[in-house]
């Protein structure tokens, strides 16, 4: 390839590769071969419904270009959910699964090839995703973050073998890595949280033995109610503040006001009704 011949451009470069692939062979050469035929059709179909093109599959590895960052990361989930689907019978020690890194970058073009950085970074995103899972680079997060209802997990900076360490995220959604082709995408609407944060004015419900105290309270006269109320509130302070004496005689007297009431409550209506 000569310098009068390189011609450049900016594309997202999609870099698929099979999680173990050694130790399926050697498990099972023709079993591996027809499963790995059959991934590659489904990743063919899936590549060119979104825009893009296969540029090479040597080996076990697929190299896939798009214009388009969000068709590029979109076909990434739906390469792991047909996967997925396509493995569902089969052992998961036996299961074939793909690894895949996207990145945007400027690459090299020599006919239907590309080579430079933007490829090999993407190579090595591939290698820091879970078998299953999708990395991409800090540039398409930049692109797609609040485009798609995925969600994303920044992996920081990650030591790359001969590129300089860059930024990182996996994508998630419901707090799970993108793996085992557990969801769809859907264009225009915002990246889901992995976990949201109490806001104010939201309503807690309170627990069950919570609600078993009111409604054993609610169910006292009233007056009764009170008296217990005031008699936990004040154990409490006692308890917080370490006092261990003062607050026994107030307890005791209002325990004593609250036997007294509930026994002449239930006097028999004879006894309690003077001859006239």
């Amino acid at each position: 390839m000569t310098d009068d011949k390189v011609k450049r451009r900016l594309t997202t470069v999609l870099c698929a590769d099979v999680h173990g692939y050694s130790r399926l062979m050697e498990a099972d050469e023709t079993g591996t071969l027809e499963t790995l035929r059959r991934s590659r059709t489904a990743i063919a179909r899936l590549v060119e419904r979104h825009d893009g093109r296969i540029v090479n599959t040597w080996g076990d590895a697929v190299i896939a270009e798009f214009a388009s960052v969000v068709e590029a990361v979109q076909c990434a989930v739906e390469i792991q959910q047909e996967i997925s689907n396509q493995a569902s019978d089969v052992p998961q020690a036996n299961a074939m699964r793909f690894r895949i890194g996207i990145n945007l970058g400027d690459v090299m073009v020599d006919g239907t090839n590309i080579y430079g950085d933007g490829v090999n970074i993407a190579s090595r995103l591939q290698e820091l995703a879970e078998p299953g899972g999708v990395v991409i680079s800090s540039s398409v997060y930049d692109q797609v973050h609040n485009k798609l209802s995925v969600g994303f997990d920044c992996l920081g900076q990650r030591p790359l073998k001969n590129i300089a360490p860059l930024t990182s995220y996996r994508l998630t959604l419901g707090g799970q890595a993108a793996e085992h082709g557990s969801f769809a995408v859907e264009e225009g609407s915002s990246p889901r949280e992995t976990a949201r944060a109490p806001r104010i004015g939201d309503r807690h419900e309170p627990s069950s033995s919570t609600n078993v105290a009111l409604n054993w309270l609610a169910k006292l006269p009233r007056p009764v109610a009170a008296a217990l109320t005031v008699s936990a509130f004040l154990i409490l302070i006692n308890l917080f503040t370490g006092h261990k004496i003062w607050f026994h005689w107030p307890v005791a007297a209002i325990l004593f006001g609250v036997v007294l009431r509930t026994v002449l409550g239930h006097r028999p209506e004879s006894e309690s009704k003077g001859e006239r």
